[in-house]
């Protein structure tokens, strides 16, 4: 029975959208992938299309008319999940940044050692795996990690991580109508959300490799999110207490 399920968000990702698809279906395991297209000009849909018809159900579209943001991409791919009912739910860049080999590792994670999140963490025990990032980027995205971890006291090392694999309760338990972040920032708000209701939240250790094809979507608004958003995040936590 195939339980588990990888969204992958795309917006004009025409250059690696069969390549990961692809490696995701050739796992030991059996995923299923759902990609969520913010109506790409590059036609990123329209391959999908093409390779439902040698995927048949496994492979799931779901289009949206707009770039809306990351965050949105993921609650609706989230809901749609829920909705088929699949166990565990993961969260997968298209450009191969996060390795498809690892989704077992994370998959062993939840459904055999009993987390109910576990996080692909690029800066657990204190090193950092990442391949072919500019310095200043790696730095960033290093003390942006260890800003959140001070800010919100989570004991998550990675906590802008985007490669994470959820048990539906977590999914379920958090009220994803009152998710904020539309960035990336995205990552930080869901983690602290299921860190709050006491989910076993494990990091795997993983190599994050920049991507080789395609544009980054980082931007200074997406970085301002993260470290003003976090800081209104944690107050309105406090005062929900």
């Amino acid at each position: 029975m195939k339980d588990a399920i990888v969204i992958i968000p795309t917006y004009n990702e025409i250059e690696n959208i069969e390549a990961i698809v692809r490696a995701v279906f050739a796992q030991e395991k059996a995923f299923d992938v759902l990609v969520v297209d913010d109506n790409s000009p590059d036609l990123t849909a329209l391959k999908v299309k093409e390779l439902q018809k040698e995927f048949d159900n496994q492979l799931f579209l779901l289009q949206r008319k707009e770039k809306t943001g990351l965050g949105t991409a993921y609650i609706a791919g989230f809901k749609w999940c829920l909705e088929k009912e699949y166990e565990y739910i993961f969260e997968m860049d298209a450009d191969f940044s996060h390795n498809p080999d690892d989704l077992m590792r994370l998959y062993t994670t939840c459904a055999v050692e009993g987390a109910d999140m576990a996080i692909g963490s690029r800066y657990i025990n204190n090193t950092v795996n990442v391949v072919d990032w500019d310095m200043k980027r790696l730095l960033l995205s290093y003390f942006a990690s260890k800003y959140v971890k001070f800010i919100t006291r989570m004991k998550i090392a990675d906590t802008t991580a985007g490669f994470v694999c959820y048990k539906r309760q977590v999914l379920e338990t958090i009220n994803l109508d009152t998710i904020k972040f539309v960035g990336y920032a995205f990552q930080i708000e869901m983690k602290f959300k299921a860190y709050l209701k006491q989910f076993k939240i494990v990091e795997v250790p993983v190599i994050f490799t920049d991507r080789a094809k395609g544009k980054s979507k980082m931007s200074g608004g997406i970085i301002s999110e993260a470290i003003f958003g976090v800081l209104n995040m944690k107050f309105k936590s406090l005062f929900a207490k």
